[in-house]
């Protein structure tokens, strides 16, 4: 780590270092404020100690041109003669502490390795949102993307209700995280709630928390997952899948914005943003009575259609671009090149898992070809991959040898994910016909990345 002190005092100067280069920081010193400026711009410090009262500028004014430039840096003031008022507001400025002369070595030694700790603390944040951002962006330039874009930016400020529509894999969850994080909601809690990926005994425990006593093995309290979106908001993913008991109750909160935890009479009141999404058609489900119509307007304030990738291919370069950097990271590996006939030949299929398919697909191409360029031929040779949206004779999935568990992932992927198209997408139909838990089945599809 790296320290630099901007004092006119040599002494305290020469002191400091000493101390800290003792303790195994790289330091650098300057005697006024002009050229601690330009040491600053040149040292580029992870901590800066910068007394309040230098002879030719004000150690406040540095201290504000230095959070502009780099909040995450920590600064620590320090000064002989400061008023109470200089104090606070270096520290409304952002500075990390404020010493006053004469220094205590000790203490100074224990507010830097605090300093430090700050810092690298600050820096896995910022790591870490890049990856989250990353990981939620929403990938293409093409005219429906550009207009999806555009709905998000005029809904996102306001707290209307949205209900996104789209097939499985287009990304509903990518466009309702835009939602969220182009809000006045950015900074409080995004929770997701999946009805499809929860046993329905256990739907309305999840989403409205519960009483210790309330069912056999409610062992203590239990917040929500509404308690825990308050104030921020509160994704409904699969809502096609919830029962009607919890869409009336759910039907209570955005009418009146408040709900009981299960086993309790308390009142809780709550300020939650709602966005829902489903790949059913939820008006055939109001006329058969599988989904309340009441429900199904209060939840359709603005619908958000999630477009389909056969209608934005010219997305799909940039796409395979993102995932397949992507993948070589995961994996520790070379990024793949794809040449230009391979880019066409994957464009012209047909992906009815959407780009959730195609992101399978890149991973697989990681997985089973050892190629650092992927060609149409290598695309179409069953030795390298196996593409579902392809015209390939299924006789190559069965003769190609892989090791049983790579080919039993395979199996289970092509299997679970046709079978999940055959019966409209939706998890508990599925479940059902291959007499499966859906609980299970759900678990089954997250863990195959065939669902997310």
């Amino acid at each position: 780590m790296k320290v630099l002190i901007i004092d006119d005092e040599k002494n305290i100067c020469h002191t400091l270092q000493g101390i800290l280069e003792d303790e195994k920081y790289k330091v650098m010193t300057a005697g006024s404020g002009r050229e601690g400026v330009r040491v600053f711009d040149e040292f580029e410090p992870d901590i800066l100690l910068l007394d309040v009262k230098l002879g030719d500028l004000n150690g406040i004014d540095i201290l504000e041109g230095v959070m502009k430039s780099d909040h995450q840096i920590p600064v620590i003031m320090i000064s002989g003669n400061s008023s109470i008022g200089e104090a606070v507001k270096a520290i409304k400025l952002g500075a990390f502490d404020f010493l006053e002369k004469p220094l205590s070595l000790p203490k100074v030694k224990v507010t830097v390795k605090k300093a430090v700790e700050f810092r690298q603390l600050s820096l896995q944040m910022s790591q870490l949102k890049e990856q989250y951002e990353r990981e939620w962006n929403m990938i293409g330039d093409s005219k429906v993307m550009q207009e999806l874009q555009g709905v998000i930016n005029r809904v996102a400020p306001s707290n209307a209700k949205i209900l996104i529509r789209g097939e499985s894999g287009t990304g509903k969850e990518l466009i309702a995280r835009a939602i969220h994080g182009r809000s006045p909601r950015l900074k409080m809690p995004f929770i997701k709630f999946n009805s499809a990926a929860i046993p329905r005994e256990l739907v309305e425990s999840e989403l409205f928390g519960h009483e210790k006593g309330a069912f056999t093995g409610a062992i203590k309290n239990k917040r929500g997952k509404l308690e825990e979106a308050d104030g921020g908001t509160l994704f409904l993913d699969e809502i096609g899948d919830m029962d009607l008991a919890a869409q009336a109750k759910i039907l209570r909160v955005i009418q009146e914005g408040e709900f009981e935890r299960v086993g309790s009479n308390r009142t809780h009141f709550i300020d939650v943003r709602i966005i829902a999404a489903t790949n059913k058609d939820l008006e055939e489900m109001v006329s058969t009575g599988l989904f309340r119509e009441d429900l199904f307007y209060r939840l359709n304030v603005v619908p958000v259609l999630s477009p389909p990738l056969r209608e934005r291919k010219e997305d799909i370069p940039q796409l395979i671009e993102y995932f397949s950097i992507r993948m070589a990271g995961e994996m520790k590996a070379s990024v793949k090149t794809f040449a230009p006939d391979a880019l066409v030949f994957l464009q012209s299929l047909g992906y009815p898992g959407n780009v959730r398919e195609l992101k399978n697909l890149v991973e697989r191409i990681y997985l089973l070809c050892d190629h650092k360029t992927i060609t149409k031929a290598l695309l179409e040779s069953s030795n390298c991959v196996t593409l579902t949206g392809g015209k390939q004779d299924d006789s190559a999935f069965w003769t190609s040898t892989l090791s049983f568990a790579d080919k039993k992932k395979e199996f289970e992927y092509k299997y679970l994910s046709t079978q999940l198209r055959l019966h409209d997408n939706s998890v508990s139909k599925t479940a059902e016909a291959l007499g499966l838990q859906q609980s299970n089945l759900s678990r089954k599809l997250h863990e195959l990345e065939i669902l997310q």
